[in-house]
This record gives structure tokens, C-alpha cells and sequence, in this order.
């Protein structure tokens, strides 16, 4: 199998270099994905800028969390699983949401079951979204923005999952407690 380095802002390629020193001040490590990630300034710095954009949207850090968990489940990316998985519980979602995005299963929150199933569904269906579909997001209390803000957690998560299935990045120990492999 192909080996990806685990690269560190030293050791990362000059145009990588600030994407990965933006990721340590925002969480005061690199995070091992990004790590991988920074062996292609255009993946890693896309991604950055992206993920920069979204925080600044309109879905809570809850909302967020269970959007990109979702996603990583859906795309069974074992590091994302993990990682999001710590970051919604830190962001105050209920465990036994979190427990079901990881089964595959809808949460029980109305608001993030909505969320959850909207974006599996836009996974699933490669953007395909049934009239039934967006109804039931909005129902939920979302608006037609947040919709469209919807897919750039999806493009998000493409970035970062199809690099963790392909990178493999070895499993950092805070997020161990929460380690995932595709049921």
C-alpha cells in the first residue's frame, strides 16, 4: 500500500504551510488528516478555505458536526468518523445522536434528523434531491439557504474523506475513544 507522510508545518511544502498553521491555531495541533493532506497545497488549501467559509455559515457547531459526521459515515472514512464524532460531542450534541449517525441511523433531535437524513440523501443521490426531500428539511426549521449551505459541507467532506480513504492517517489518541470501521 502507499504511504502518505504525516507532514508537519517544518516539513510541508512552503504553499501548505500557512493551511496547516491556520489548522494549529484553530484546534493547537495539526490534525493528522490535514497532515496528510498537505503533501497537495491545492487539496489542503482548498480544503481550508472551504471548511474557513462554512464555520462561518449559518448551522450551529452542533449542526456542523453532525452535517460532516453524517457525511463521514456515509463515505466510511474511519479518521472522519472519529474526529467528528469528539468534535459534536464537544459541541454539546447528544450522545445517542451522535451513537445513531454512526450506526447509519436517523438521530432522534428532530432538527439534526432532518439535517442528517438531508445530507446522506444528497450523498446517496449525488445532488438528486426529491421535492419530498427538501420539504422536509425545511419543515424542520432550516431554511432554503442552508440548503444550498448544505453542499458546501458535502464538498467539505468529499475533500477530507476521499483523502482519509485514500491517505489512511493514523488515528490521533484524542480521538481513540471514538474509533469507527464501516459495519
Amino acid at each position: 500500500m502507499t504511504s502518505f507522510p504525516v507532514l508537519t508545518i517544518d516539513t510541508a511544502p512552503d504553499a501548505a504551510k500557512p493551511a496547516l498553521q491556520g489548522l494549529k491555531q484553530a484546534f493547537g495541533v495539526v490534525p493528522n488528516l490535514a497532515a496528510t493532506m498537505a503533501s497537495s497545497p491545492p487539496l489542503v488549501n482548498s480544503f481550508v478555505a472551504a471548511v474557513g467559509q462554512f464555520t462561518s455559515g449559518s448551522f450551529t457547531g452542533g449542526e456542523r458536526q453532525v452535517l460532516l459526521l453524517s457525511n463521514a459515515v456515509a463515505n466510511t472514512c474511519q479518521w472522519a468518523v472519529a474526529f467528528h464524532s469528539t468534535m459534536a460531542s464537544t459541541e454539546g450534541v447528544d450522545e445517542k445522536d451522535v451513537s445513531a449517525i454512526r450506526r447509519g441511523e436517523t438521530p432522534d433531535t428532530p432538527r439534526l434528523g432532518a439535517l442528517s437524513t438531508l445530507t446522506r440523501t444528497l450523498i446517496e443521490r449525488r445532488g438528486h434531491l426529491r421535492e419530498a426531500d427538501i420539504q422536509a428539511f425545511l419543515e424542520a426549521g432550516f431554511g432554503s439557504d442552508q440548503l444550498l449551505e448544505v453542499i458546501t459541507g458535502v464538498a467539505i467532506s468529499a475533500l477530507a474523506n476521499y483523502a482519509g480513504n485514500v491517505t489512511h492517517p493514523p488515528l490521533e489518541p484524542a480521538f481513540q475513544p471514538q474509533a469507527w470501521t464501516a459495519g
